[in-house]
């Protein structure tokens, strides 16, 4: 899309490149962005030679969710989290579950207007223990991210973001620098997949993993979506799952989550239990302590156990916690061992429930 005019707040990561246009350094798409025009993602965009972020304090609306829904099962669990997103995204993938956001090219999408302080505002007038950059991903509204996980830092409120992780090795200390917990979405292990499906590559995302876990204190949990026939096979899971407790270790969880036809792929079957459980026990064999299943009602797989005596530590029925044996610090009650994750002595009681809230003053 051609604009003669495009307005928005000043942007970071990128360089000027050629006569007149701007090399964004944001993502590894590295976007050479001409006058008036957008990046890939729809929101980056040339204004007379400057990089603009044209969805700065534009939100495509807030919500309360469970913080499970993120989803992360061990920070704070059963907290509250004031959620938000823009519109546009730095990847392609044709099985898009929020596709109506993320693919938007409608501007209009984004007008629930919000400036940093007003969200944390927001979150301590909700009680929010922490508020997440979502729907679409964050990556590629960066700026707004940082003010606002700077505002919520200084009002006492946790920051969480929900990235597919997508981005280049000059951006990754900033983005995470006012981050407490993220959720990366690993897509895949497979580039071909990754390439062909997403329009991206799976070695930028694996970086930003391996950066968060030699880099940063952020508490980072994985989802991948199965998908029948594209990324669920043994021979895949196992490979993702071993390479998972060589480089990060065993105590990252991950999230096997199931898959509906959506957006362009509805070519494909839901994603059968029967898989999950599969990619779930596949996931335990390797050695990764904490497996769970996602989009599925299985009460095994929204349960958190001891890795040391077995014991059940947090059982959830959806995102509602129905039981609660741990201590101080995530310590199990039965066994003293130490459940990683960023615990409270007690769970918080929000349930399953899912408010809608307006960001107008």
């Amino acid at each position: 899309m051609d604009e003669t005019i495009v307005s928005g707040h000043a942007g970071q990561f990128w360089r000027p490149w050629g006569k007149d246009r701007v090399l964004c350094e944001l993502c590894p798409r590295a976007c050479k962005i001409g006058p008036g025009q957008r990046g890939f993602c729809f929101v980056r965009a040339n204004n007379n030679g400057q990089m603009v972020l044209t969805t700065y304090g534009r939100s495509s609306g807030f919500c309360i969710d469970p913080i499970e829904k993120k989803p992360l099962n061990h920070f704070l669990p059963g907290t509250p989290v004031l959620s938000f997103g823009t519109a546009g995204c730095n990847l392609s993938c044709s099985f898009c579950q929020n596709w109506d956001i993320s693919k938007s090219r409608d501007m209009d999408r984004s007008m629930h207007y919000a400036s940093p302080q007003r969200i944390a505002d927001l979150a301590q007038e909700y009680a929010c223990r922490s508020v997440a950059f979502t729907y679409n991903d964050p990556v590629i509204f960066y700026e707004y991210l940082e003010d606002t996980a700077i505002a919520c830092r200084e009002a006492g409120v946790k920051t969480v973001a929900v990235t597919a992780g997508y981005m280049t090795e000059q951006a990754r200390p900033a983005f995470f620098k006012h981050i407490d917990a993220t959720n990366v979405d690993l897509k895949s292990f497979d580039e071909s997949f990754y390439r062909k499906t997403c329009g991206g590559h799976l070695q930028d995302v694996l970086d930003t993993l391996v950066y968060l876990k030699r880099e940063t204190n952020v508490w980072f949990e994985i989802t991948t979506l199965l998908i029948p026939g594209a990324n669920d096979s043994v021979d895949e899971i196992r490979r993702m799952s071993e390479w998972i407790v060589d480089t990060l270790g065993v105590d990252v969880p991950i999230h096997f989550s199931a898959f509906h036809p959506d957006y362009k792929m509805n070519d494909k079957m839901r994603t059968p239990l029967d898989t999950l459980i599969r990619a779930r026990d596949l996931a335990l064999e390797s050695g990764i302590r904490h497996v769970y299943t996602g989009n599925v009602h299985y009460s095994e797989g929204d349960t958190t156990f001891c890795h040391n005596c077995g014991s059940r530590l947090i059982v959830r029925d959806w995102y509602n916690l129905s039981y609660w044996a741990l201590g101080e610090a995530g310590s199990c009650n039965n066994c003293g061992a130490l459940c990683s994750g960023f615990f409270e002595s007690q769970p918080g009681n929000w349930g399953n429930r899912r408010k809608s809230i307006s960001a107008a003053i």
